[in-house]
This record gives C-alpha cells, structure tokens and sequence, in this order.
C-alpha cells in the first residue's frame, strides 16, 4: 500500500534517536520537508518546538478525505431549487435555509429519521445526499455546496497510502456492495468521474480501481493536496498536560509560552499518557509521533502537536484469527490477496488439493468465487448454520448481488454429507488424534433433500455449514469438528476470512478504554468507540474524535455523517474560542 513520497531522505532512524522532530519552521509544511526536520539524539533539547495544528486526522480513506473536504471551508446548504420528500425534515431545513447544515443543530434535524445506521447524524447526512435510496430512487441531493475562503480549519490528513486508503490494496476484479453513487462524496458526483460505467440496467457496482481512482481524483479536483501527507505511519498518540509544577518531563523544556497556551512562567507540558497525573493538570494538546517511508525504506521520524487528532483507520487492519493450533503455519493466510497472488504464480490449479476457506461473509463467499472461477477445488467451512437468520446473503437482494446468492445457493444445497458420524470428542482429545485422523476427501456434494441444482453452480465446491477448525497441521491437513463428527482434510491453502479489526497500537492500551465496553478490544461490530452522537466526540477523551467504522459506519454512505458532525463541532467551538480561520489563509499548510 505504499506510495512514493514527497519528503527527501535523511537515511534511517540511528541507534540512540528518538523519532522526535523539531523544526524552525512555524508551519506543518514543516512535515513534507526533511531538511527542516532534523533528527535528535534522545538526550539532546531542541531548540524550539514542533509544529502545532489544530486537527490532525489519521487515515486517509474515504472518511479522512470527506473530513478534509468539509475543513477546508465547504460549506452545504439547502438547495432551494430542490424538495426533500420527507415533508417534516424538509420544513426543518426551510426554517434556517439561509445558514449551512454545519451551523445548525443537528440533533433536532436529525430527530424521527430512520436508516441503517446507528449513528442519527449519519442517517441525517445520507438522507440529505441520497433522498429515500433505501427505497431504491435516485432522488438529487437537497444540498448545495459552496466554499467559504474565510472560514476553514488547518488540518493535515496522515495516511499510509495515497487518499483513497485500504481501497488501494483491494481485489481489483470484485464489485463492491454498494452501489457506485453510494460511494461518492459531497461535491463530485462519480458517474462524472467514471464515464458513467453502468453495467446494465440493475446494477451499477463499481471495483475497487474505479474507487480508488475517484478518491484520488475527488482530491486533486477539490484542492485537498496540500493536507494530505502520504506514507505517514503514526506510532504513538499520547496526550500532553499544562501542569502547575516546576519540574521539567517528557519533552524536557518549557514551551508553554511558544505554543501561546501560558505565560512562559512556571508552566510546563508533561506526557503523561491518557490520564493527567499531575493535581489540577489540564489537558491541551497531543503529541502524534510517526516516520515517514521514502525512497530506499527509510523511515524519517516526525512529531506534531495537536489540539484535535481524529481517528479515522478504517478497520481492515488486524485479520481476526482462529486461535487453533497450526494458524500460523505457512499455508494459512488471512487475506484473499494471497489468493490471488498464489493464482497468480500458477500454483493453484484443477489438480491440486483443495482450498480451505473459512468464514461465512462476503470476504470469504469472494475468495469462493476467485477459487471456483479458476477451477480450483473448495472446501468451504463456517460456524453458522445456512438457515441462520444474520447470514449477510440474506440481506442483500438477488437482483444487486448475483454472485453472492450463488455461493449461498452452493452453501445450501452443497455441503458434506457424512457417513459414519462419531461422538465428538472434546477439544484436547482432538487436538491429540488429529495426525491420525485421515477422512476420505470430498465426494462430489449431493443436492440436499428436495433441492434443486442451480444452473452454474461449481461442481468442486463442497461446504461444511455448523462446523469448526479444530487445528492445522504440518503435513498441510485441517482438521474439521461438525455436529458429533471429526474429520481431517489435506489442503494446498487455507484462507481464514472471519472479519478484520482495527489496530489502536499507537493508543494507550490499544485503545480499548474508549469502546463502549472498555473490557473488550475495539471491534466494529461488537465494541465500537464510544462517542457523543452529534459530535463524534469520544466520550473518555475530549480533543480525540472518531469517524467510520471505528464507530459502526462500515459504509461509505454513512461514515460521511462523522464528518459532518466533527466539523459542525469544531466550527463551533473555534467560533466560541473566536480562533476560526477569518484571512483566507493558512499559516499551517
């Protein structure tokens, strides 16, 4: 996923530095310049301090970009040549026209709507971009954007790619789920951008080039350029406090008075990490520490304060794994890429064993499809039953999404019939037969009883619905527990596609204090980061936001709302402070 980058090289991180920058230079420009970022021996005190901005969002996909978009003074307002067709919405907007959605108040807009979000600002957002597209019309946004030159916020966008994030390292062949105009973002319509590539008449899908290709382009189109910095990996995100006390930590100099936040006196800024140990500290700002990737995989280490930082990292990060013995073996993969790769180079074919895939979403059901068009032998393995009702091929409709009732079709009518079932023994026991295990291979699968073929299905696909991984072995078998059976398989591949999670490693305790259950690991799904609904405002952490599916918006369509409530958020507030950009410049960028 790495880009060249616009920063010179200063060679790689010496023993003895820390990866602490600090330019002259009084602006973030600061960080797409080497040269004025020298690098410090961990004792030595820098002479003056690092640049100071007032958001700094990690991530730099489609939730970074719209973010930035909306920061850099875009501005939405009622189109009043245009009328929404929920009635009591729509006098809502008509009671303040003349002000933009982000000076309103988004709770009361947002009040009574309904949508497949959890987050009402981002049904609030959605409906105004795409009319009732729930109900499948293609109504014309009800908001017009205009871009106001003296109302902006200073930002830098810190992505490990170019803007358009993990889209880049996507399967160029699948479709997404959403439809093509679900992923576009305020202000270029993508069918003007992708010469209207509609495939036929019920489905206008996009892959992933096309997206990624419109994300780059929604960029330069718009002007963003300049806040985005590209091959930027952030290593630690650490809150810094203003303490009463006379004793120097962390950065090891006064610089209270350089950053305007004191007096110059006796005040001093202490890492502290989330909590502020100092009695009676306040906190102000953060401190983002990272390097940058350049030519020759040198790293130059930069550090930024913040008075916001954003997190925007998406949530494809960290593969969930099995946790069974054997995972880490060097046939088993967590990524469909490595499918491709291995199609690729030849070494999968219709005489080799079969691919194991494990999982019951749409990664897994495309890696199905990748193996089954190139003739290759599946074995399909999930936890579910087929007739469970949270199965995500019941969601969508067949029209959409072909291809995927297809492999549901096959999950189906299938699977593995077995033939002398045995008491399944516990998890220990299985593990120490597993070697000795040896079931036959997959028979050809045999309709179920009263089902029907369906024209096109893939012969060499057998699934195993309601069964397990128990273990992998060296001699490249897996081992299968189902319903008071045990069975072993030999395989050329294993593919583990049960979910991804985001990885907050730069984060105290990776992060995992900010879900909304600070027990559990941050999980899309099943623990997300627990923030003020209206502002995207983490509830444990004032200054830290977060946006996307870190907050339960896995769609584009939705996690567009996280920008309109941070942005909303931050005007305000600057506007209070009386700090808002007014010049029409930026002393930042």
């Amino acid at each position: 996923m790495n880009r060249p980058g616009g920063i010179r090289a200063q060679g790689p991180l010496r023993s003895g530095q820390r990866g602490f920058a600090a330019p002259r230079a009084h602006n973030v420009a600061a960080l797409a310049q080497a040269a004025d970022m020298p690098l410090l021996e961990e004792t030595a005190l820098p002479q003056d301090h690092p640049p100071t901005v007032p958001v700094v969002i990690i991530g730099n996909g489609p939730s970074g970009i719209c973010l930035s978009y909306l920061l850099s003074g875009y501005k939405p307002y009622l189109d009043t040549t245009t009328v929404h067709p929920n009635q009591i919405l729509y006098r809502k907007l008509q009671e303040t026209k003349h002000l933009p959605i982000t000076e309103q108040d988004l709770e009361y807009l947002s009040e009574g709507l309904e949508g497949r979000s959890r987050n009402p600002v981002a049904v609030l957002f959605d409906t105004l971009l795409h009319p009732n597209a729930d109900f499948g019309y293609e109504f014309p946004s009800v908001l017009q954007w205009r871009k106001d030159k003296q109302h902006h916020i200073p930002h830098l966008v810190l992505g490990r790619s170019s803007p358009g994030g993990a889209w880049h390292a996507m399967e160029g062949s699948m479709l997404t789920i959403s439809l093509g105009i679900w992923m576009e973002l305020p202000g270029v319509n993508y069918r003007d951008l992708t010469n209207d590539k509609q495939r036929d008449t019920t489905n206008d899908r996009a892959t992933p080039e096309e997206i990624s290709s419109y994300y780059q382009n929604y960029v330069k189109i718009k002007g963003l350029q300049k806040n985005f910095v590209e091959n930027t990996y952030v290593t630690s995100i650490q809150k810094l406090c203003r303490g009463r006390s006379e004793e120097v930590v962390e950065l090891g100099h006064s610089i209270g008075a350089d950053l305007g936040l004191g007096d110059g006196g006796n005040e001093v800024f202490e890492g502290s990490g989330v909590e502020c140990e100092n009695n009676g500290a306040e906190c102000v700002l953060w401190e983002v520490r990272g390097y940058q990737q350049v030519q020759n995989n040198a790293h130059i280490p930069f550090c930024l304060f913040a008075e916001n930082v954003v997190l925007a990292t998406g949530a494809s990060d960290s593969p969930i794994r099995l946790g069974v013995e054997g995972e880490d073996l060097p046939f088993v993969y967590h990524s469909i890429s490595d499918l491709g790769l291995a199609l690729g180079r030849g070494q999968l074919d219709m005489n080799s064993d079969p691919v194991l895939v494990v999982g019951a979403g749409l990664s897994a059901a495309d890696a199905v499809l990748c193996a089954c068009n190139s003739n290759v032998r599946v074995l399909h393995v999930f936890r579910k039953s087929t007739e469970d009702s949270d199965l995500i091929f019941k969601q969508l409709p067949k029209t959409l999404y072909p291809e995927y009732h297809k492999v549901y079709n096959m999950m189906c009518s299938q699977t593995y019939k077995n033939v002398t079932p045995s008491p399944a023994p516990n998890r220990a026991q299985a593990v120490s037969i597993a070697s000795s295990v040896c079931a036959k291979m997959c028979p050809k699968p045999q309709l179920a009883t009263g089902g029907n073929a369906s024209v096109g299905l893939f012969p060499d696909y057998t699934s195993f619905p309601d069964h397990c991984v128990v273990s992998f072995q060296s001699d490249m078998k897996c081992l299968l527990q189902g319903i008071n059976t045990l069975k072993a398989f030999k395989v050329s591949m294993a593919l583990v596609l049960i979910g991804t999670n985001p990885d907050l490693f730069f984060l105290k305790g990776q992060g995992q204090y900010l879900g909304q259950d600070p027990t559990k690991p941050i999980s899309c799904k099943q623990n997300p980061v627990d923030i003020y609904p209206y502002t995207f405002e983490c509830t444990k952490e004032p200054g830290l936001f977060a946006m996307g599916p870190l907050v339960g918006d896995n769609f584009v369509r939705f996690l567009k709302g996280g920008a309109l409530g941070i942005t909303s958020c931050l005007l305000k507030r600057l506007k209070k402070k009386e700090k808002l950009i007014s010049n029409g410049g930026n002393d930042f960028i």
